[in-house]
């Protein structure tokens, strides 16, 4: 499923941070902005000078790095790279089969020889430099840009920036766009594309309590696994080469030899998707009114859809294993999300702080023609938006994976008809490499017969809504009808599949360097679909540029509006998450759990026994189990535990993208991966609050004690430098 481009929260500057320590642990700071909250950090109890936090090529943040969704950090001075074992679970399928199931039994490298490439497009992103190109994107001529022509002055800005930023050979470069287009930054990262997969333990030790412990506690998951880094004889980053060799980061973590203990600092450094606080009350209506509700159905179907299809086909199952995973994740946060929205005042509250603002825009004429316009036509642009959301919803999750393919190789064959720097973000020389990895990857991650029922399933849906509801173009490109039965729908849907050559590698790869021309005289039915499709996609898009736009520059003076009021009043507006490299901090400590419950800040091993079933979520390996019997801890046992501490909770603000974070103590070391939060608190990136929200950390003592004691992994510890 698509998502709207313009379906998003946008992100708003602070114009102070003095915030006090009680409320500290609130806020994914931005490294240059720790400055300013120094005096909290400190006396939270960070023990190194907060201003090394604000040097990424230096220790600690040169030793964080994104994986392009998840975050992960480098453990050895030989480029090993320890992330979450959900975060690596594609590399993991990628290399499985039913003859070798990595997913099910895990896998070690004996040997730097035996690691395994981790799959098409897997990347290492090591931050080097962030610089502020405010004033170079919203050059005088830009600012005075409307709608489209707006987006699209924009869009050549950035491009510009990233080109003269990759001069440099080996380098990823990105535009961010910061407080919702009052600022933007570049970032200039080494993209290593030569990524290996070094140790993952047993599935039901990575994604022991599997859904039905997601998003919640107590936890005993052990969510870690291990990557490397490689780079050509030069050093320099390279495609995957027998003859590579590991990187040698500048700078990596040290694993914690101190004990960890309830109440003790700890922080988080990475990279957070998307956070809504500052969500205008339409957006939080529309949302948990009218979109989440639908997500939830539409996903908890297509779960269903995937289960039934695959039942008995290992193969499908491994194909699809992390999607299933993916779609879990989303489908159980978001049920935790609209389960604390309702019932709640969190509508009231922002209805009320928004009047609240307009009170104070019209209480003065100066504020009245420098906001009020905005103000007054924001809602009215969001309602267009929310109308096309709801318009394309199903027809979004019913077309067909294939024709997405074939609608963006067309797209690219016309995009490469122009001049490199002429073409569309996402379709210049340098997206390229990135195109063609996905399309290799694309047969271990698709299953047809699965594919056909979810998108006959949808259509189906679709064409039962009213006419004036259908895309008459689309359904006369893929040969559909109002109304059709579903079984009707799924002869159409069978025979589209049947007569398109998509599904096989070459041919996929043939259209990379094809032409408009050659597309256009193809029998394959879905690339003609997208032919058909492609004036009435254009058409589209540009209509959404120009609404983008136009919502762009209202929101922009709504948050200038908002960032002003709350100065008047003496309080701080925090940026939201937005991907980009942040860091939070707070305490291990536990909290009060529903129904006059109390969770204790760490699980154990005890937990694992105590849980296990022998089958579905809690199925612990035999290995573990004796391990756990036996009672041999070394030195990763806690006497007050009187055992070994697995998962452990902690006042830290994060969200999706966090997953894989080094937490780390006082002193900069590292103490555990963050990898989950608390099924009540998932609302806080709508709607924080402190009592509730806590993340789960696998602690790096549990990981030691699995990798020594069960998977016998005495290399890379030693590589480590903890045994």
């Amino acid at each position: 499923m698509r998502n709207s481009t313009l379906a998003r929260a946008l992100l708003w500057a602070p114009l102070s941070l003095a915030l006090g320590w009680a409320h500290a642990h609130e806020g994914m700071w931005m490294p240059s902005q720790l400055p300013q909250v120094a005096k909290d950090l400190k006396a939270a109890g960070l023990a190194i000078d907060p201003a090394k936090l604000t040097q990424l090529t230096q220790f600690p943040m040169g030793a964080i790095v994104s994986l392009g969704g998840c975050t992960a950090s480098f453990v050895s001075p030989m480029g090993l790279v320890v992330t979450n074992h959900h975060c690596a679970y594609g590399s993991i399928q990628f290399n499985s089969s039913p003859q070798r199931d990595l997913l099910k039994n895990g896998f070690l490298a004996a040997s730097f020889a035996d690691e395994l490439p981790a799959g098409p497009g897997s990347r290492v992103y090591v931050t080097e430099a962030v610089t502020d190109v405010t004033n170079r994107v919203l050059s005088s001529a830009v600012r005075g840009l409307q709608g489209k022509a707006r987006i699209d002055a924009i869009e050549a800005q950035q491009k510009a920036l990233v080109a003269d930023c990759e001069k440099a050979a080996g380098y990823r470069c990105n535009v961010a766009s910061i407080y919702g287009g009052l600022q933007y930054q570049l970032f200039k990262q080494l993209e290593i594309r030569d990524v290996r997969l070094v140790h993952a333990p047993a599935d039901m030790v990575g994604r022991f309590g599997g859904d039905t412990d997601n998003w919640i506690w107590p936890r005993h998951t052990g969510d870690y696994s291990f990557y490397r880094a490689y780079v050509g004889p030069d050093g320099k980053p390279a495609d995957f080469n027998a003859a590579n060799q590991p990187y040698r980061p500048k700078h990596h973590l040290r694993v914690a030899r101190s004990p960890l203990n309830e109440g003790d600092f700890v922080m988080v450094a990475g990279y957070p998707g998307r956070t809504n606080r500052h969500a205008l009350p339409a957006e939080v209506d529309f949302t948990f009114g009218w979109l989440r509700p639908r997500n939830i159905q539409a996903y908890g179907e297509w779960l269903d859809i995937i289960q039934r299809e695959t039942t008995g086909r290992r193969d499908a199952e491994i194909k699809l294993a992390n999607t299933v995973a993916g779609l879990g994740n989303a489908h159980k946060n978001w049920q935790g999300q609209q389960a604390s929205y309702e019932g709640s005042d969190i509508l009231a509250r922002n209805q009320a702080q928004y009047q609240a603002l307009k009170a104070w825009v019209q209480a003065d004429p100066q504020r009245q023609v420098q906001f009020g316009a905005s103000l007054a036509r924001i809602d009215g642009l969001l309602a267009q938006v929310q109308e096309e959301t709801r318009r394309d919803f199903l027809s979004n999750l019913g077309t067909p994976t294939l024709l997405g393919t074939a609608r963006d190789l067309l797209k690219n064959a016309d995009q490469r008809l122009r001049p490199d720097a002429e073409r569309q973000a996402g379709y210049q020389d340098r997206d390229q490499a990135r195109r063609r990895a996905g399309l290799e990857a694309f047969e271990r991650r698709f299953d047809a017969q699965t594919d056909k029922a979810k998108v006959s399933h949808f259509l189906t849906q679709y064409l039962a809504q009213p006419a004036d509801r259908l895309h008459a173009g689309f359904m006369q490109a893929l040969g559909l009808q109002p109304g059709m039965s579903a079984e009707a729908v799924k002869a159409r849907v069978d025979s589209l599949y049947a007569l398109s050559t998509l599904t096989d590698k070459a041919e996929r790869l043939a259209w990379l360097s094809r032409t408009p021309a050659e597309f256009a005289q193809s029998g394959d039915p879905f690339i003609a679909a997208a032919v058909a499709l492609y004036a009435d996609d254009e058409a589209r898009e540009a209509r959404a540029k120009e609404l983008a736009g136009q919502v762009q520059q209202a929101y922009v003076d709504v948050m200038r509006a908002r960032i002003a009021f709350k100065a008047s009043q003496g309080q701080a507006v925090y940026p939201d998450a937005n991907g980009t490299l942040r860091v939070s901090f707070g305490q291990v400590t536990g909290r009060e759990g529903p129904d006059g419950s109390t969770w204790s800040a760490f699980t154990t091993l005890r937990g694992i026994t105590a849980k296990h079933q022998g089958k579905g979520d809690f199925d612990a390996p035999a290995e573990q189990l004796a391990a756990i019997k036996k009672g041999e801890f070394g030195p990763y046992g806690v006497k007050a535990l009187n055992s070994v501490p697995v998962n452990f909770l902690a006042t830290l603000d994060t969200t999706g993208g966090n997953s894989g974070s080094p937490v780390l103590n006082r002193r900069a070391e590292l103490v555990g991966l963050l990898f989950d939060g608390t099924l009540d608190a998932v609302i806080s990136d709508w709607d924080f609050n402190p009592k509730t929200t806590r993340s789960i950390v696998v602690d790096a003592r549990y990981m030691q004690w699995q990798m020594r004691y069960v998977d016998k992994a005495d290399r890379l510890l030693k590589e480590m430098g903890v045994l």
